[in-house]
């Protein structure tokens, strides 16, 4: 365990981009795939900014796009650690739009990046501990760890030494699908 801890505010990163058409698709809204490549470069600046080291994207735990964002309005990400582990840590991000004429602003979708603090040779590295310093950080924390354990059962219960198709055939017949094996 680390000695040296580090609070999740200290990792806060704020990015405000202005939209643009080249970021919309075809419906004219701006297209999900940019979106995601902001929050990935949120992410990796607030595990930079707390671990104090080159951080790499493990994985994204689900993003639901919540309102359309338009051309010409002001988008802004807010990233912030909520969970640390040995090297890795758990980057949530919301994000919010703004139509600059109106200054109504809109929950657009918020998601949770799991990011790994790299040395010069790419190996993982230790991370800090995480000061928890409020309910709603200990909230996120939790959260984070029940995530993590809910997948790593899925991934045994899926893994192909355990599956056994037949199992899972009853539960499969309230869904549309048919099996032809």
């Amino acid at each position: 365990m680390s000695n040296n801890f580090r609070r999740a505010v200290d990792s806060e990163v704020i990015l405000t981009e202005l939209m643009l058409p080249s970021h919309s698709n075809f419906s004219g809204k701006i297209h999900g795939g940019f979106i995601l490549s902001l929050m990935d470069k949120a992410a990796f600046a607030s595990a930079s900014k707390f671990s104090g080291q080159y951080c790499v994207t493990a994985s994204v735990n689900r993003v639901d796009f919540l309102n359309a964002i338009e051309v010409g309005e002001l988008v802004t990400l807010r990233a912030r650690v909520n969970y640390v582990g040995r090297s890795s840590m758990v980057v949530g991000i919301r994000v919010e739009s703004q139509n600059i004429r109106t200054g109504i602003v809109k929950h657009c979708n918020s998601s949770y990046f799991s990011m790994v603090a790299k040395d010069l040779d790419g190996k993982p590295v230790q991370v800090p501990g995480l000061i928890i310093e409020d309910e709603s950080g200990l909230r996120r924390f939790l959260r984070s760890i029940k995530h993590i354990n809910m997948r790593n059962a899925r991934k045994i219960e899926f893994s192909r030494e355990n599956f056994v198709a037949k199992d899972y055939h009853d539960i499969l017949k309230n869904y549309n699908v048919k099996i032809t094996m």
